[in-house]
């Protein structure tokens, strides 16, 4: 393959145009088995062949697909196998510098990817994600927020339950590239008490496309506002989702 700005060969199909410093990938679709990872490299919206995808012509989207494969492991040797399996699938999507990068499949092996590499990460759990991926592109028109996730934390309320747990499950949902501020609110210490610990939930996105997250934890409850760079309900819900799959990545659902 050559690179679509100025011709040059490429290694391999939709890599990053070491001569120009041009992006050939927009997109990159993750499909993941515990043994075995397809990539998928798609074209930009603006690129001519990805405008197929509005006549569904899914094909003339794809510039092309690498496959990973590890042989999993048991035992102590397990984290290192699996480490090392996240490793190389981040080392694929790195040579293509996306602006993005969706995955679906085995929820363990995108918590290990989405460690490894530094790329706006969204969930999607479809039976044909590149489809999928086609069909919601529109929503690479949302800001991305590149403010550290400790500095979207703010308000008039600065006591968080859960302690560090707690903590961690704000900025676990402050780190979304689609956040731009969490405003943790008061502590209503008289609801159900439960004994499975801190657990969080992202709730419906209202009609700007803000949602709120609930924290609980024994009998206390804490509302926190999330604002984000969703412009409708529609756009929110999207948010919404991929946050609650951050969240259950995190083990916090």
């Amino acid at each position: 393959m050559e690179c679509r700005h100025c011709a040059s060969p490429l290694e391999k199909p939709g890599d990053f145009c070491l001569v120009c410093r041009e992006a050939n990938t927009a997109a990159i679709v993750l499909e993941a088995a515990r043994d075995r990872a397809t990539i998928t490299m798609l074209a930009g919206e603006d690129d001519g062949p990805a405008d197929a995808a509005a006549s569904g012509d899914v094909d003339e989207s794809v510039l092309g697909e690498t496959t990973v494969t590890t042989t999993p492991e048991e035992g102590e040797n397990q984290p290192v196998e699996l480490r090392n399996f996240a490793g190389l699938i981040g080392d694929e999507i790195r040579r293509k510098r996306p602006e993005e990068v969706y995955a679906g499949g085995t929820r363990a092996v995108i918590r290990a990817v989405r460690e490894d590499i530094h790329h706006p990460f969204y969930r999607v759990d479809d039976d044909d994600p590149v489809r999928a991926v086609l069909d919601r592109r529109g929503d690479r028109a949302l800001d991305v927020v590149e403010t550290p996730p400790a500095e979207k934390i703010g308000g008039s309320h600065t006591t968080l339950i859960g302690g560090r747990s707690g903590m961690q499950a704000i900025q676990t949902v402050a780190g979304h590239p689609h956040v731009k501020k969490v405003i943790p609110g008061p502590i209503d210490a008289g609801g159900k008490g439960s004994q499975s610990g801190l657990r969080a939930k992202v709730t419906r996105a209202d009609n700007g496309g803000n949602v709120r997250m609930l924290i609980r934890d024994g009998s206390s409850v804490q509302e926190n506002r999330i604002v984000t760079t969703a412009r409708d309900r529609e756009m929110g819900e999207r948010i919404r989702a991929d946050l609650n799959d951050v969240l259950t990545d995190a083990e916090f659902q």
